[in-house]
C-alpha cells in the first residue's frame, strides 16, 4: 500500500507505507499506555438528589443527530479502517451501534481513496441502515490534492449522513510522515461544507477545540464541532512510539484542551452543535459532559477492545453505559436528556463555580 506526499504543486505522489501505518496506529491504540493518565471528568459532580421524585423506568434518554432518533446521545467515534483487522472492527462497530441505536463513525478514508481495494473495511451501512454513520478525511488533505470530488466519494463510501474532517497538527507535526502545511484549511474546508450535500463536522484527535477556532468555523458555514479533547487516547505518545522518540511523546502528551473545558468554551457559541468526546470512558463521564453542555458524547477507546471481540460485546458495552448514564439521570432528577443538561453540576477544585 502507498500513502501520498505533496510535491510542491498540490499534486500526490505515491510513498509506501499508509496501510503499515493505520495497522501501526489501531495495534498502539488499543494498548492503555497510549492513554491520557489523568481524568479531567472526575473533579466534576452532580449535585445528588435524594428525592428525584421520578420514576426510573420513565426516563428517556432518546435523542436525535442528523435527522435521525437515537436511543441515547451516544456516538461511537471514528477510530479506523484500511486494514483487515480494522474491517473486522469496523463491522462490529457498526452492527452494535445497530443494535443499540446509537451513532458510529468510521476512520480517516485516505487508505481507500488511496487504494479502492480497501473500501470495503470501511463500508458499514449495510450492517446499520438506520442510525448516522459519520465519514472522515484529514483536512490537512485539502492541502494534498483533495477537494470536493474526494470528499463526496468518501461519504459515497459509506453512505456517510455527515463528513467529518478531522484536524491533527500535532500528531502530523510528530509523526515521520507527518504533512504539516495547514495554511488556508479554514476556507477550504468552508467551500467544502458549502458545496457538499451533508453536513460537514470538525473535530480534533486529542488536543480539544476553542472557542476561537469554533466561532471561525461556524462563521463558514460548519455548524458541528467535536472536541475531542485532551484527557483520551495520546496521539503525541502514539507517533513518538513509532518514530522511536519516546521523550518527544511525553513531552506532547499533556498538550491540548481538557475536554470538559473545551465543552464549556463552545457551549457559548450559538448556534453550535458540540459533540463532547476526548476521555470519555463510561456513562457517568457521558452525564457529565451533557451537563458540560455537549449534544451528543463520543467515545472512542472503551469500545475498541470490545469491537475487537464481538459484536455483541459492542452491544453489551453500549447497552451498560446507557445505563449508567440512566442512573445518574434518577439521582439527579432528570427525567430527560433536556434536563440533564440542566444539572447542578460542580468542579470541586473551586466550589464556588458552577
Amino acid at each position: 500500500m502507498s500513502e501520498s506526499r505533496s510535491t510542491g504543486s498540490g499534486s500526490r505522489v505515491k510513498v509506501p507505507g499508509l496501510s503499515g501505518r493505520k495497522a501501526d496506529h489501531l495495534r498502539l491504540a488499543m494498548e492503555r499506555r497510549m492513554q491520557y493518565r489523568g481524568d479531567f471528568f472526575e473533579s466534576y459532580r452532580f449535585e445528588h438528589n435524594a428525592l428525584p421524585e421520578i420514576d426510573f423506568d420513565e426516563i428517556d434518554t432518546s435523542s436525535t443527530f442528523l435527522g435521525r432518533k437515537l436511543s441515547a446521545p451516544l456516538l461511537i467515534s471514528c477510530m479506523t479502517g484500511g486494514t483487515g483487522e480494522a474491517e473486522r472492527i469496523n463491522h462490529n462497530l457498526a452492527a452494535g451501534a445497530e443494535t443499540t441505536a446509537v451513532a458510529v463513525g468510521v476512520g480517516s478514508q485516505r487508505a481507500a481513496l488511496e487504494d479502492p481495494t480497501r473500501e470495503e473495511t470501511f463500508r458499514i451501512r449495510s450492517l446499520a441502515p438506520s442510525v448516522p454513520i459519520l465519514a472522515n478525511l484529514g483536512a490537512v488533505q485539502l492541502n494534498y490534492g483533495y477537494g470536493i470530488d474526494e470528499c463526496r466519494r468518501a461519504v459515497e463510501m459509506v453512505e456517510a449522513d455527515a463528513l467529518v474532517f478531522h484536524l491533527n497538527p500535532l500528531q502530523e507535526a510528530l509523526q515521520p510522515e507527518g504533512q504539516r502545511d495547514f495554511s488556508g484549511l479554514l476556507e477550504k474546508m468552508a467551500r467544502v461544507a458549502d458545496q457538499l450535500e451533508v453536513p460537514v463536522v470538525v473535530k480534533e484527535i486529542g488536543a480539544g477545540i476553542s472557542r476561537k477556532v469554533a466561532e471561525a468555523l461556524l462563521e463558514r458555514g460548519v455548524r458541528i464541532v467535536d472536541t475531542a479533547g485532551l484527557g483520551g487516547t495520546s496521539w503525541a505518545r502514539i507517533e513518538a512510539e513509532r518514530a522511536a522518540t519516546p521523550d518527544a511523546g511525553e513531552l506532547f502528551a499533556d498538550w491540548g484542551i481538557p475536554t470538559p473545558r473545551a465543552i464549556r468554551e463552545l457551549r457559548e457559541v450559538p448556534g453550535l452543535t458540540i459533540i463532547g468526546s476526548g476521555g470519555v470512558r463510561n456513562g457517568v463521564d457521558s452525564a457529565k459532559a451533557l451537563a458540560l453542555g455537549a449534544d451528543l458524547v463520543g467515545l472512542a477507546y472503551p469500545f475498541l477492545h470490545a469491537a475487537a471481540e464481538s459484536a455483541g460485546a459492542v452491544v453489551d458495552k453500549v447497552r451498560r453505559t446507557i445505563e449508567e448514564l440512566k442512573i445518574c439521570m434518577f439521582c439527579v432528577g432528570a427525567r430527560t436528556i433536556a434536563e440533564l443538561k440542566r444539572a447542578e453540576l460542580r468542579d470541586v477544585r473551586f466550589p464556588d463555580e458552577s
